[in-house]
């Protein structure tokens, strides 16, 4: 997948701290928090689930102030949003990727994958519009060990 053009990926917390430095965004202690859950976790989790983890880490933090900066720093493109039926789930990723939803599990986990150029290709001569880029989502269930090309 080519990255956005007007998005430069986001590699690390000090790249999404010092993002939002550039942006002009205020660094509070909460949004900090935020951010540092994120990368830590480096899963999509909802933002009920990360005021619940946030607060027992003894992080105090309110409702509001987590909905307030998962909603800027999503707007801004520093995290991820990702819209699903039950509600929004929040990844640390800010580059254009692909996902894989466990159907078990409810995981969904980062991938890149790049697709042949003929296919791209194919979907433009079918559809007559330039492809610029593209996320897939795939959906499976648990099937025990995982074997990643070397």
């Amino acid at each position: 997948m080519q990255p956005s053009a007007d998005i430069s990926p986001i590699e690390s917390l000090e790249d999404a701290i010092a993002r939002c430095q550039a942006l002009g965004m205020r660094l509070s202690r909460q949004r900090r928090y935020v951010l540092e859950l994120l990368w830590q976790s480096q899963e999509h989790l909802s933002a009920r689930e990360i005021y619940d983890r946030l607060n027992q880490l003894g992080r105090e933090i309110g409702h509001t102030s987590v909905y307030q900066n998962l909603e800027a720093l999503s707007e801004q493109g520093i995290i991820e949003c990702v819209e699903r039926a039950d509600g929004r789930l929040y990844g640390h990723v800010n580059s254009s990727h692909s996902h894989v939803n466990c159907i078990d599990t409810h995981q969904i986990i980062d991938i890149n994958i790049e697709l042949p150029a003929e296919l791209l290709q194919q979907v433009e001569a079918q559809t007559g519009i330039k492809i610029s880029d593209y996320r897939i989502d795939f959906f499976g269930t648990k099937t025990g060990e995982v074997t990643r090309p070397s």
